[in-house]
């Protein structure tokens, strides 16, 4: 469960509570959000600019570029404002996943979504956003007695942009969020060919960490969520929206944090391998990957088959993030076939750099996305962070 970050932020005085515009001034969560995360509050208050639909220029002028096409080249340093809008609004759908999730102990439905599909983003004031949800996603691997089903756990959701939005945007975009790490996984830390679960790759020593592999292919045949496994299930889905919107120009985004994130590139991957981002009109669907506090799960040359399929991959970080720095034997075998590696061009902050943030905070802050999203939010470089009081009044 991504910890709330209200304890981690220095409160503001006052005055300064008192000079924020009504429009900036966060709405209490839903009763039912708040009996189970009690002291969950979201602080960060981001800029308008960020969340505007206009700006200077516009998203559908350069959303390749913001996409990957060009690896991100001259938008990283200084932190171009368009691709910030972007990383904010795909984090904030992996955060979904989070805030849609039951964690409550003694709930009949734990470990499922406490809203209905098509109610979702009204239900967490994410409207805005301009995305519906097609489908729900489903993984096994359960250790709950639960009322809805003994096997399954929400995992996330495949969601596409409406009309207005895709008009904004340049194109439809559809986008896979994967929920982070649970409460119980069974994690076998050892690299397997994914050709071993049934994923197509004419190269035998393509490997990933097999508790990841088995979550991602494993099935319930006796379970009305689980009958189909996590890949079936996204594939699926994929391939109806592709269909349906077979004549517009369309882009695979997929985002998630921690577990989510490496669940992001295992299925990003699988979808180019199967070949479902197949040529359109004389273009291939570009795949892109929103990765937030990823650590590694695959090897060499799963990261070197991946880049040969053209997935981009985006991996945002903080620098005080423990769990996706590998440990020193790790760095020392980092060019051997069997190692683990990292994927994608790498954006790493540094929560310090935050004068919101308490500097002598648990550590384990430094895994929390939205801690992440405060971050890209103040981020005009990476020497120079603007966290300003007038710029979130701006």
């Amino acid at each position: 469960m991504a910890a709330s970050i209200s304890y981690i932020l220095i409160p503001l005085s006052k005055t300064h509570q008192a000079s924020f515009p009504p429009s900036l001034i966060p709405t209490p969560p839903p009763s039912y959000i708040t009996q189970i995360q009690k002291s969950t509050t979201k602080l960060i208050v981001r800029n308008n600019k960020n969340n505007s639909s206009s700006s200077a220029i516009s998203t559908a002028d350069v959303w390749r570029e913001i996409h990957g096409e060009n690896d991100w080249a001259g938008l990283l340093e200084p932190m171009d404002p368009t691709l910030r809008r972007e990383l904010i609004r795909y984090g904030e759908m992996a955060q979904a996943c989070y805030d849609a999730f039951d964690f409550y102990r003694f709930s009949e439905y734990r470990e499922s979504c406490l809203f209905p599909r098509r109610d979702f983003f009204d239900s967490l004031d994410m409207c805005h956003h301009g995305y519906i949800v097609t489908r729900y996603l489903y993984t096994t691997g359960s250790s709950f007695f639960k009322k809805w089903s003994n096997q399954a756990k929400w995992a996330g959701y495949v969601a596409v942009s409406d009309d207005a939005t895709s008009h904004r945007l340049g194109r439809r975009d559809i986008t896979v969020a994967w929920h982070g790490t649970s409460a119980y996984l069974k994690w076998v830390p050892y690299l397997v060919p994914v050709s071993s679960h049934s994923i197509p790759c004419p190269d035998q020593k393509v490997k990933v960490e097999s508790g990841l592999l088995e979550l991602y292919t494993n099935k319930d045949q006796t379970c009305r969520y689980c009958k189909y496994s996590a890949r079936e299930q996204v594939l699926s889905e994929l391939k109806r929206l592709m269909e349906r919107y077979y004549d517009e120009e369309l882009s695979i985004t997929v985002t998630g944090h921690s577990l989510g994130s490496a669940l992001a590139v295992l299925s990003a991957y699988d979808i180019a391998e199967m070949g479902l981002n197949g040529k359109r009109n004389n273009n291939v669907i570009p795949i892109s990957v929103m990765s937030f506090s990823s650590r590694r799960v695959v090897n060499t040359r799963f990261k070197e088959r991946l880049e040969m399929l053209g997935v981009k991959v985006l991996r945002v970080v903080n620098v005080h993030d423990m769990e996706v720095r590998p440990p020193r034997v790790m760095k020392l075998v980092d060019d051997l076939l069997w190692s683990y590696s990292h994927v994608g061009v790498e954006l790493a902050l540094d929560q310090k750099n935050s004068p919101f943030l308490k500097p002598d905070v648990d550590p384990a802050s430094a895994h929390n996305l939205e801690v992440l999203l405060h971050l890209i939010d103040g981020l005009v470089s990476l020497n120079n962070y603007l966290y300003t009081l007038s710029s979130c009044m701006s």
